[in-house]
């Protein structure tokens, strides 16, 4: 699990449960840019279009058959006169994704799923047995937690409410902002998490490379399944704080793998329950023949959950790629600004509006940063924390747009909770970055690392400026395309992908409570 309003401040008062406030920050002047890296080269210019640098093209998906036109026009009125006019009359075609189809994804076991929604929502997976996977991954949150930057161990309730436990405050907040589980299983997700610390790689053992290397275990079915099992390593998220208890003791050691490693010792806990004993037995034929439960057992089955209750394919956008029914004017005309002039396809390609590329987008940092808990600094340098080369600096991964409207607050440290005032920063980062204000939902919590300190250093903002600088050039939105751009990307919004096919559970084996 990897982001308030106007600048928040919060004084914490004895217990640890003061609520947020919204109070006013002083401005600085950050300028930067949206990058997009490795962009192929245009396949189609639209001459037309203001302020498109040839380094972000819109590249039209392999497969699309769809086209719709536009012309350079001021309101959305226009934009959507312009959609019916046919396109033999018009120069500049845009092409829409196909839609998704079964195809796209892998079949997945309504069994083993249905074992896994149990272990989703059971906190017997977390150290301390206070926290699920559905803690900060909720239906109500649009799979998210509603917050900027997460409150995984020491916390208490859920989303926006969640606070501080004064009997076990937490250390910091999570570094990065809780990541929507939306069709995790398709094929074309072969890279994970903001930085992409894991991804598929058939040249090692494993199949995958993730930060335990040579370390990393066989047997993990799919790349989600190796994802949704790092969390329960984090001290700040599932694991708990050093010595509280024998999972975190094992990972404060480096014992991850093997007997008596962390992933073990979780493993024991769920097998020394009857009931999950059994309904992995009716899972897994080599478990019913005697072998024990392994922790890849445990992630396979959660993997498969994911990829049933949360596909996400039925939004009105994908009907209307179908020809089942035709978005609002309004939507459309932002249809035609996300796949033309504004250029959001360059990077938020394919059906599921992610190119999977990592890009220097310039979002402000706020929270703790990745760093080692013995360094002091607040920096997130993103991709470059991966694979080292300065060239990915504060790149992260282009994220999908499903249900984008509902998973706020918005950027990898969720600087934006409100999505207009995150696309107009998007649109132009440098102009953004210059008047930014905090925007952040946060829990009151006073963590060692003050949440706004690297915005206040302004060697590290003028690096995270320079490296979206270096991309391209910003593009203003007018009040017009902003609410144009906002009605298609709440066209992508499938009400029940959000709700989930199977559910929260009455109850979980473990007997531990659910969250609701």
């Amino acid at each position: 699990m990897d982001e308030s309003r106007d600048a928040l401040s919060f004084p914490v008062g004895k217990g640890g449960s003061a609520k947020p406030r919204r109070m006013g920050r002083a401005e600085g002047a950050f300028g930067e840019a949206d990058a997009v890296k490795g962009s192929t080269p245009q396949e189609r210019p639209i001459s037309a279009a203001r302020n498109t640098p040839a380094a972000c093209p819109i590249r039209p998906a392999a497969s699309s058959r769809s086209t719709f036109p536009y012309r350079e026009g001021g309101s959305i009125a226009a934009l959507a006169l312009l959609l019916a006019t046919p396109a033999a009359a018009l120069d500049l075609p845009i092409e829409l994704p196909s839609a998704p189809t079964d195809a796209d994804y892998r079949p997945v076991d309504r069994g083993e799923a249905e074992l896994g929604r149990l272990l989703f929502w059971d906190p017997i997976l977390s150290g301390n047995r206070n926290i699920s996977c559905g803690t900060c991954h909720h239906p109500k949150f649009a799979t998210s937690d509603g917050l900027s930057l997460g409150m995984g161990e020491g916390g208490l309730g859920l989303g926006p409410e969640r606070a501080v436990d004064p009997e076990n405050p937490p250390e910091q907040r999570i570094p990065r902002n809780a990541p929507a589980l939306f069709n995790l299983g398709a094929r074309e997700f072969t890279v994970m998490f903001h930085d992409g610390r894991i991804e598929e790689d058939p040249s090692r053992p494993s199949g995958l490379r993730t930060p335990l290397e040579d370390e990393m275990v066989a047997g993990f079915d799919t790349l989600l399944s190796a994802q949704t099992m790092f969390p329960v390593l984090s001290p700040d998220e599932m694991a708990g704080h050093y010595s509280e208890n024998e999972i975190s003791r094992a990972v404060r050691q480096g014992l991850i793998t093997g007997e008596g490693g962390a992933w073990d010792l979780i493993s024991e806990r769920v097998a020394a329950i009857p009931e999950y004993r059994t309904l992995f037995e009716a899972a897994y034929p080599k478990i019913a023949a005697g072998r024990a439960i392994a922790f890849t057992d445990i992630s396979n089955a959660i993997g498969a959950f994911i990829e049933i209750e949360w596909r996400s394919d039925a939004s009105p956008f994908d009907a209307h790629l179908r020809g089942e029914a035709t978005l609002p004017a309004p939507a459309q005309a932002g249809m035609a600004l996300f796949y033309g002039e504004a250029g959001c396809a360059a990077c938020h390609a394919g059906p599921f509006q992610t190119d999977h590329g990592f890009h220097a987008m310039g979002a402000p940092q706020l929270g703790p940063g990745k760093a080692e808990r013995f360094e002091s600094h607040a920096r997130d340098v993103g991709r470059m924390r991966v694979t080292n080369d300065p060239a990915d600096a504060y790149a992260f991964r282009t994220p999908s747009l499903r249900n984008v409207a509902r998973t706020g607050p918005w950027g990898h440290a969720g600087g934006h909770s409100d999505l207009a005032g995150f696309l107009r920063f998007h649109a132009d980062p440098a102009a953004g970055l210059a008047t930014y204000a905090p925007d952040a939902t946060l829990p009151a919590f006073g963590p060692a690392k003050p949440d706004f300190a690297a915005l206040e250093d302004l060697t590290e903002t003028a690096a995270i400026a320079a490296a979206a600088a270096a991309a391209r050039p910003g593009r203003a939105l007018d009040d017009d395309e902003l609410a144009a751009l906002l009605a298609f990307l709440d066209s992508l919004t499938d009400e029940a992908a959000i709700a989930g096919r199977l559910g929260i559970p009455e109850r979980v084996p473990s007997g531990l409570p659910v969250d609701r």
